[in-house]
């Protein structure tokens, strides 16, 4: 264990093997650092905090302040960063709020590029890039594998399924589908992450599935979520295909994110 001596740890504090604490950091009283976590300089690491094993923090990263809610009155929310995380420089994530649980919790093996902010109780899933500042509010999903393009942002409780690509600069306020590439100031489906499916070595036969399954959900007009039960039907067999329509069915009171063909936007019906 190295702690720098402008370091401030506080008595409480739980630190793993290996930890490094480097200059200036702060290290509040009920914070926990698995093995091997490297503070670089300049962090702040409060609240009911707990960071996985090898995961490395930059300068000016705020980790488990209080969630930004006017009159906020749940000190005691958790934040919980699993194992192999790198957190750039100025990365805020808020803990969790009374209303949503008490909990933000972040996977593995994720990245998060300098001034991205993870709004109180979000849930954040494994090998997530987020480029620079992006920006999730409140209780946003955040699937396995998603990559958001820089200045993206996200509207509270919104969804993003597992291996979604949001481009740079776009707004999501409705649910955005597994394997689905968004784009637009507020984003509309611009076709299937193909190059996600292809790096996850996903057979050909499957992405077909999933491609001609996107067509008959998105393009056919008519109710997304009706054509959705259509396309579970007629593609049993494809578990990309059931993924996508388990979660449109998952929360049905959420707007999916609609589909552009040939630059018009379809909008659900």
């Amino acid at each position: 264990m190295a702690i720098h001596p402008t370091a401030i740890v506080d008595d409480g504090a739980q630190l793993g093997a290996d930890v490094e604490v480097g200059p200036f950091c702060v290290v509040g009283r009920h914070v926990r650092l698995g093995d091997g976590v490297r503070l670089i300089s300049h962090v702040v690491i409060a609240g009911h905090t707990e960071i996985g094993a090898r995961s490395i923090v930059h300068p000016q990263a705020v980790l488990g302040g209080e969630g930004q809610i006017r009159g906020n009155d749940f000190p005691d929310g958790r934040l919980t960063i699993g194992t192999d995380n790198v957190i750039r420089e100025a990365v805020t994530i808020s803990c969790g709020s009374r209303k949503g649980g008490g909990l933000t919790a972040i996977g593995n093996n994720c990245y998060f590029m300098a001034y991205s902010h993870m709004g109180h109780d979000c849930r954040i899933g494994n090998n997530v890039t987020l480029a620079n500042g992006v920006q999730l509010a409140g209780h946003m999903e955040i699937g396995d594998g998603v990559i958001m393009g820089g200045l993206a942002a996200g509207q509270q409780f919104s969804r993003v399924g597992q291996y979604a690509f949001i481009s740079g600069l776009s707004g999501i306020s409705t649910d955005v589908i597994p394997y689905g590439m968004a784009i637009g100031l507020h984003v509309r489906l611009g076709g299937l992450n193909l190059i996600g499916l292809r790096r996850r070595k996903i057979p050909r036969e499957r992405i077909h599935a999933l491609r001609a399954a996107f067509r008959e959900i998105f393009l056919h007009g008519g109710s997304i979520h009706d054509n959705a039960e259509r396309a579970a039907v007629k593609w049993p067999d494809a578990p990309e295909v059931q993924e996508v329509v388990a979660f449109i069915r998952a929360k049905p009171n959420r707007p999916i994110c609609p589909a552009r063909r040939h630059g018009v936007e379809l909008d659900e019906e």
